[in-house]
């Protein structure tokens, strides 16, 4: 089967790559039912694994590792989870293939989960750090937006920076039923504990400013 990515991208890739301080591990989760996009996703990561030895890959199956996939609150798929240098899961998910403008996030998310950093001033991390309550980020975005990637790292470093707060990716086209179950008519579109809403590629300081009203 021919890869996903051509040469010249596996060689910009690789280049970005190099960024990289410490290893990470993304854990795969495949169903046989119902996943139209399972191969494609698992092609991409073990791709992007293969031109970096900081990057493991390990795969797991949605309906027969149920603990595994309990412990990361998996209930779709394809679905990952990037693991830190001691596989500490630290919040940061992705429901759907991140391809088209999304590999922008997932790209970012490998780099700044092998610990580089995100550049944010000391006092933003530490009103991030200051969220108490358990918080879940849905950020639904669809692989030809291309605002979407923004708002994915976003909340994806909330995540890593927060123990409290975890935050997914949703590919609106993949997982249909949610999107309608969310009204979701326009890209990016961020879910906050099932009830808040933002809708656009929001600075970080407007997620804040919905978390510390939680």
């Amino acid at each position: 089967m021919s890869k996903l990515l051509n040469k010249e991208l596996q060689d910009q890739i690789r280049e970005f790559l190099n960024m990289m301080k410490d290893k990470v591990t993304f854990v795969y989760f495949k169903s046989d039912k119902n996943c139209d996009t399972c191969e494609q996703t698992k092609m991409l990561l073990e791709e992007i694994a293969d031109l970096s030895e900081k990057i493991s890959f390990i795969e797991k199956d949605l309906n027969k590792d149920t603990e595994e996939a309990k412990k990361y609150g998996i209930t779709l798929a394809p679905s990952f989870v990037i693991l830190d240098n001691e596989g500490k899961y630290k919040g940061v998910k992705f429901n759907g293939i991140p391809a088209g403008h999304e590999i922008n996030s997932f790209l970012s998310a490998v780099i700044d989960m092998s610990g580089v950093e995100f550049g944010f001033d000391k006092d933003l991390v530490e009103r991030i750090k200051k969220i108490k309550k358990p918080v879940n980020i849905k950020v639904f975005v669809t692989l030809s937006c291309p605002h979407c990637p923004g708002a994915v790292s976003n909340a994806h470093r909330l995540a890593m920076l927060n123990d409290n707060i975890e935050s997914e990716m949703i590919e609106a086209q993949t997982f249909q039923e949610l999107s309608v179950k969310y009204k979701v008519s326009g890209v990016p579109k961020i879910i906050i504990n099932e009830k808040h809403e933002l809708v656009g590629n929001q600075p970080i300081e407007e997620y804040l400013n919905k978390l510390e009203r939680l």
